[in-house]
């Protein structure tokens, strides 16, 4: 259930961005043959009635793609498709693209073209700093998908299994948008002072995404997940015109009433929860020293105290540090243990979940929180995270399924569960 500032944000957001509610239509110059009619009509009559799980089943080849996107376009539901792995997901974000050309096709899978998580070996003493190259593409692809979740209906997200770990407050996030309307009263200085909060970087040189830039009167925006970035000209207090420009020329593509510009991070915080944050840090890093001085654990609580010292005060000085996300449940105001909040947070109550290749997709669901448990444990064990960092975590497999409305597992060979639990099983 959405808290209710979430709720009243949403609403605004929603008679801001979007004129009308928009509605999913499929494009193509073929119609459903053979199986396809009775498959997509059983599956829509089930999403109708409320039936929480379903099985589609079908062989490579039998257009199970299109018979997806018949469900989606009869179904007018947001819509999470999850696939099991990148390549498979580009394909269908690809062709879900060439279907639904009217409507909002967004691709949400992990940013990193490396990664290397922070892990520490004990029987050789050890650690492995994080180490990671961010996609800039990627990256700008995830912002556009959660501003087109809160800004229409019409949204159909391809996403690989990445899309449960955990993400930035989706009220956090909502609350530190920037509204202007063309003639409203707004203070130039204000608005700066809440992009630099939002983590855009300030730029007067060279305009790239998740930067600004002013000359005067007039501010250059360019958000993270657009193509081309925006003028706000000022008269006085007074904003006069909004427009969008072409990056390279600076010719005017569009000349706007209004305009919402989303954080530039989906890890904002305010300041007064950065403090909170850092207050509830420094009671859990006391207790933690307290309880390894106890066990005679004098080196892990020296250097507990040392790393956590350090990334108090970049907190205090820069508002952030390298690894703030494993501080996440104390920003976020989540008790120990609570699940974060994800992709699917950001969704409405009301949508569908298509999983992809379900006989593989579910094990690495069942698997992914198991794994990072293990490597957090041993961090914590050793005096290189507080216990909370457990909690920036992706979700237990029971936890998902909480979440989930409603899901239709297609595969051509579903597991045993899948089958067990689905209301109808359609071939």
């Amino acid at each position: 259930m959405a808290r209710p500032d979430s709720v009243r944000v949403e609403k605004e957001l929603s008679d801001l961005m979007k004129p009308e509610k928009g509605k999913f239509k499929l494009v193509s110059l073929y119609d459903p043959k053979g199986d396809q009619p009775g498959a997509i009509r059983q599956l829509v009559d089930g999403t109708s009635k409320g039936d929480k799980y379903q099985t589609l089943m079908g062989v490579t080849g039998s257009g199970k793609t299109f018979t997806m996107a018949n469900i989606i376009e009869q179904a007018q539901k947001p819509t999470l498709v999850m696939a099991p792995n990148k390549t498979l997901a580009a394909q269908l974000y690809s062709e879900f693209k060439g279907l639904f050309p009217e409507n909002a096709v967004e691709y949400f899978v992990s940013y990193y073209d490396y990664y290397q998580p922070e892990a520490y070996i004990p029987h050789t003493d050890t650690f492995i700093e994080k180490d990671a190259s961010i996609n800039d593409e990627i990256d700008k692809l995830r912002h556009a998908t959660t501003s087109a979740i809160l800004s229409r209906d019409d949204v159909l997200v391809v996403a690989s299994v990445s899309c449960i770990y955990g993400l930035g407050s989706p009220e956090e996030y909502l609350g530190h948008l920037i509204w202007l309307r063309r003639q409203e009263t707004t203070s130039l200085d204000d608005v700066l002072k809440k992009l630099i909060q939002m983590q855009y970087n300030r730029n007067d040189y060279s305009l790239v995404r998740g930067t600004f830039k002013v000359r005067g009167d007039i501010l250059e925006i360019f958000p993270t997940y657009e193509e081309a970035p925006f003028r706000v000209e000022f008269f006085g207090d007074t904003v006069e015109r909004l427009l969008q420009v072409d990056p390279i020329t600076g010719e005017v593509l569009a000349d706007l009433e209004r305009l919402a510009v989303f954080p530039a991070s989906h890890y904002v915080t305010s300041r007064e929860r950065l403090e909170k944050g850092m207050i509830s840090i420094e009671a859990e890093l006391k207790d933690r020293l307290f309880e390894l001085e106890k066990d005679g654990k004098v080196l892990e609580a020296q250097r507990l105290a040392m790393r956590t010292g350090y990334d108090l005060e970049m907190m205090r000085e820069m508002g952030f540090c390298s690894g703030i996300e494993n501080y996440s449940r104390h920003f976020d105001g989540r008790s120990p243990g609570e699940p974060p909040y994800t992709l699917i947070d950001y969704l409405k109550d009301d949508f569908l979940v298509i999983i992809d290749e379900s006989h593989v997709t579910m094990p690495q669901i069942h698997g992914m929180y198991g794994g990072d448990k293990s490597r957090k444990e041993t961090l914590i064990e050793h005096g290189f995270r507080l216990p909370s960092a457990k909690d920036n975590r992706p979700l237990r497999f029971e936890e998902f399924i909480e979440k989930v409305p409603q899901a239709i597992f297609v595969s051509a060979t579903p597991r045993s569960w899948e089958l067990e639990v689905s209301d109808q099983v359609v071939e």
